[in-house]
């Protein structure tokens, strides 16, 4: 049986902006909704047409404030993605939302109208870094989102950044505790990094904001792995960390490179062999959708050492790491030519890596050393 689909929803409209997102442009006062539902609803059309004969296995809600859709257009895409498709059992239906006050009032509605996961950018447990972060909401307001949330849906997920400038370990070991003691089962936890294009690149370049030392760095990376196992959540990626059952669906179609349909301006899909691009600019993707029936911008086939090298590199940041053979079989590349094995011998030697058989994952000191160690093993394309 096929492996069952993931469908990204992007809704590209904020209603602030802020300082580390390249959707900024997209900012409205207003929008016509009832315009943009049935502009999704033709793009999902589309497709399913072009994918038939899978079931769905998550869908997610993302992109500028999704939160803020009306509960009626995401009831509408998702009975429409039922009706083209499918649902697998339990399938996973994750809405992002901003920790608001305006966006928790409609935590009910959404409910109804079929999410059962909510994914919140709370980011941080501290006022002022909040304010660093050039976020509209406060910690009370914060708080205030996710006990309603918990109330109104049985998966509840959360994000914040750490290794700010000036971050203690203390600090941060502080808050972490907090936040474990909220109870859910998924936590995101990223390390601050400097983006090109963001507010944090141009402070970056005048020297008013430095990145963390990476000894320091690493002492908060190596802190967050240990109190998160010791809390039952452990990281079963890079960033994420997740009680056993409740990691994010949608996103491990990502890192296992199974395949996924992205509608709406910006959303990218892989479908079959090639990678699906869809127009970024809301207009010019309305645009698109009247005259073709579909926002794409791009379809492009890729390769099959392509598709091995981005399936090695996205399935390394998973603590169950990958099966050589499955890749070789989505690349059409033999294992062998899929990973230098001199240096993984080496740097299963140095502690870094473990293969069991076709079975290739990086260990919990590895994962420090991630960027360094993929270049390393993957034999790239010539």
């Amino acid at each position: 049986m096929a492996e069952p689909l993931a469908l990204y929803i992007h809704w590209p409209f904020c209603i602030s902006k802020c300082p580390y997102c390249d959707f900024n442009s997209h900012v409205r006062a207003s929008v016509d909704q009832e315009r943009w539902r049935d502009a999704l609803l033709a793009d999902l059309a589309h497709e399913a047409a072009r994918e038939p004969g899978r079931k769905l296995g998550s869908i997610f809600f993302g992109g500028g404030t999704p939160s803020l859709m009306p509960p009626a257009t995401v009831a509408a895409l998702i009975e429409a993605a039922d009706a083209h498709w499918g649902f697998s059992d339990e399938v996973e239906i994750t809405l992002e939302a901003n920790p608001s006050s305006v966006e928790a009032a409609r935590f009910a509605d959404l409910a109804l109208a079929g999410v059962n996961r909510i994914s919140l950018g709370l980011q941080s447990l501290d006022d002022r870094a909040l304010r660093f972060l050039g976020r509209a909401h406060d910690v009370a307001e914060a708080l205030a989102a996710l006990e309603t949330a918990q109330s109104r849906f049985a998966r509840v997920s959360f994000d914040l950044i750490y290794a700010l400038p000036g971050q203690t370990e203390a600090a941060w070991r502080a808050e972490l505790e907090q936040a474990l003691a909220f109870g859910t089962g998924h936590l995101s936890l990223y390390q601050l990094t400097i983006e090109p294009g963001t507010k944090f690149a141009a402070l970056a370049a005048k020297g008013e904001l430095a990145e963390t030392d990476p000894d320091h760095a690493a002492a908060l990376y190596e802190l967050t792995q240990k109190m998160t196992e010791a809390a039952g959540l452990p990281a079963y990626e890079t960033s994420n960390h997740a009680r056993p059952g409740e990691e994010s669906r949608h996103n491990l179609a990502y890192w296992r490179y199974q395949y996924y349909c992205g509608i709406g301006p910006g959303a990218h899909g892989r479908r079959g062999n090639a990678v699906v691009q869809r127009h970024k600019k809301p207009e010019n993707w309305l645009a698109a959708l009247t005259r073709n029936g579909h926002g794409i911008a791009l379809e492009q086939p890729i390769s099959g050492p392509d598709r091995g090298v981005e399936a090695l590199l996205m399935g390394l940041r998973l603590r169950e790491g990958v099966d050589l053979e499955r890749i070789a079989r989505l690349s059409g590349m033999a294992p062998q030519d899929l990973v230098d094995d001199g240096a993984v011998a080496r740097l299963e030697r140095g502690q870094l890596l473990v293969r069991d058989g076709n079975r290739l994952r990086v260990t919990s000191k590895g994962s420090l050393l991630l960027d360094a160690i993929l270049p390393e093993i993957v034999t790239l394309p010539a």
